[in-house]
Formats: structure tokens, C-alpha cells, sequence
């Protein structure tokens, strides 16, 4: 008897796509222009059998959104949302963090727009936020830190996301600030943190990504960095390799961070780095952990990625 072939890479991205979770996504409204919305999103997503997105929007909470969109379309993408600590939510806003908390929300990110670091990097950086520039006020910086300590406030918050089980995710803050709020952090008991995108904007090092997965936290690779069709692609697969092993693929979390205009969709962006990861040499296995069971036990969306399975087995 001919013994089968193995799966090609398109079968076992496929394959991969059921039960997956995307942690990152910008989809709209918004007050920059995007491609697509959260209901397009969950649908495009669904469509491949995920389990779970997160919508992220530097400007507003998005959990009452996501909660309606839970509600009312039957899909196994579930859509969850969070807050970031910008200018328009009041910045360092405990009240805003504890809305959310009691609103479903899922992820509390520290400041991206309005980090001072983010404000540094933005001088020299290849691509900024669109909604920049339009006549709005200008962006106040949000400082987390007093010196080398952690601000009061953001001490407050740091009790609520940790009374509420959220996750805490560093933003746009420098890794030296990263550093010292996520110890604050743990010793005020929060236990699920992420770190976003090391390789740019937050001028994390390697061996920072390796002390902050040793620490606890998970390391959140933006696919849009690598994937060729992003058009903020500006790294090889061969650094997203050095990332990875960098942690661990037990501390590592891929997310497309799409949703731009003018750009490959996050679904689309999301397979094209399954792809990536199994030329890279990955296994299955190994992908399965980086796209959907690190980031469903950092969510707490286990018994989502369950139902998704289930449902397109």
C-alpha cells in the first residue's frame, strides 16, 4: 500500500488556524482609518476557525463593543478587548481600569501614543499612528515612573488589574521602565504580564526578552514586523528566530497587530506567520503553543480554544 504524503505547508497552516488566538488586532471604529471592523474581523476569523481575538485601540476601551459582538453573532471567534493608558482615557485612570475590569475587559496596556518613549521613537520611526496630526491636541506624555520608582497611581492600578485577574502588557514604555513596573507588579500580585513587540519601539534587548520570560511574563512578537506582506515589515525571519529562541516557545505569543489600511488583513497576516514559523522549522506542536495555548492560558481562554476545536474537528 502507498503510504500518504505528508501535509503541505497550506494543510497544516490551515490546520493550525482552528482553536488559534490573535491577541493584537487594531481593528475599527477608530480615529485612524481601518481596514476592517471588529464584527468583520470576528467574522473573517471565525471563518478560520479561531478562537479568540483581541481588538486593541490606542484611543478608547473596546469591552462594551466586544461584549455586544459576543452576545449577539454565534461565532467561534470570541472578541475580547482591554484598555490603554492614553491621553483620552484619562491616563493613569484607575477608575477608567476598574470600568473595564468590571465590563469583561481582559488586558490593561500600559501607555503606547503617549509614552514618552514612544514619543522619542517616533522622531526617527519609518511608519506612526495615523490618527496623528489631524488637528487634535497635542499628546501629553504619561509618566509611570517618579524618578526610579513607581508612581502611586500606577501603583493603584497595578492592585486593580491584579485584584481582577487582567493582564498587565508593557506598551510602548522603554524596557528599563518595563523592568521596574513589572516587579512592581508581581510583588503586588499581578501574574499574567506580556511584553509587546521587543524588537521595536520598546528597545528591548535579547537578553531583557530572556530575563523577562524568566520573570513570568510572556513575549508578544508582532507578525506585521516580519510577515512580507505588512508594509511595516522591516525584519527577516532569521530575528524573529533569534526572538523566539531568545525566550522560549513556552514564553512566546505571535499576534498579527493588523488592521491598518493600505496593508495585509490580520487574518491573512497571521497565516502568512504560521508559514514563517514552520520554515523556520517549528512544529506543529510548537506553533500551536505560539498562536493559540500561551496566549489562551496568559487570557484565561482555554475553554475557547476548546469549543473552536471543537467545532471544526
Amino acid at each position: 500500500m502507498e503510504k500518504s504524503s505528508a501535509p503541505s505547508i497550506t494543510d497544516r497552516v490551515s490546520l493550525l488556524l482552528h482553536g488559534a488566538v490573535d491577541p493584537h488586532v487594531h481593528s475599527g471604529p477608530s480615529s485612524a482609518s481601518r481596514l476592517l471592523d471588529h464584527v468583520e474581523l470576528a467574522r473573517q476569523a471565525s471563518a478560520k476557525g479561531y478562537a479568540a481575538v483581541v481588538t486593541k485601540d490606542h484611543d478608547y476601551s473596546g469591552v462594551t463593543t466586544a461584549a455586544l459582538i459576543r452576545d449577539n453573532f454565534d461565532m467561534s471567534a470570541k472578541v475580547y478587548s482591554g484598555i490603554v493608558l492614553n491621553n483620552t482615557v484619562g491616563g493613569l485612570n484607575p477608575y477608567a481600569v476598574e470600568h473595564t475590569a468590571t465590563m469583561g475587559g481582559k488586558i490593561v496596556w500600559l501607555p503606547t501614543l503617549a509614552a514618552a518613549n514612544h514619543l522619542r521613537w517616533q522622531e526617527n520611526a519609518k511608519f506612526a499612528h495615523p490618527g496623528v496630526g489631524k488637528g487634535a491636541r497635542p499628546v501629553t506624555p504619561i509618566a509611570v515612573l517618579d524618578g526610579k520608582a513607581v508612581r502611586d497611581d500606577m501603583k493603584e492600578i497595578l492592585d486593580v488589574i491584579a485584584a481582577n485577574e487582567m493582564v498587565l502588557a508593557a506598551g510602548h514604555l522603554h524596557v528599563s521602565e518595563i523592568w521596574l513596573v513589572f516587579e512592581e507588579a508581581k510583588r503586588r500580585g499581578v501574574k499574567r504580564m506580556v511584553v509587546n513587540h521587543p524588537e521595536e519601539v520598546i528597545d528591548a534587548s535579547l537578553n531583557d526578552v530572556r530575563g523577562l520570560a524568566a520573570m513570568g511574563a510572556f513575549i508578544e512578537h508582532s507578525l506585521s514586523l516580519f510577515v512580507p506582506g505588512s508594509k511595516f515589515k522591516i525584519f527577516d525571519a532569521e530575528h524573529l528566530k533569534a526572538q523566539i529562541d531568545a525566550a522560549g516557545v513556552d514564553s512566546t505569543i505571535l499576534c498579527s497587530d493588523l488592521g491598518q489600511m493600505g496593508t495585509v488583513g490580520p487574518v491573512e497576516g497571521f497565516a502568512e506567520g504560521i508559514e514563517m514559523a514552520i520554515e523556520l522549522g517549528y512544529s506543529d506542536d510548537e506553533i500551536r503553543k505560539m498562536t493559540s495555548s500561551n496566549a489562551a492560558q496568559l487570557f484565561g481562554f482555554e475553554k475557547d480554544v476548546e469549543a473552536a476545536l471543537a467545532r471544526t474537528n
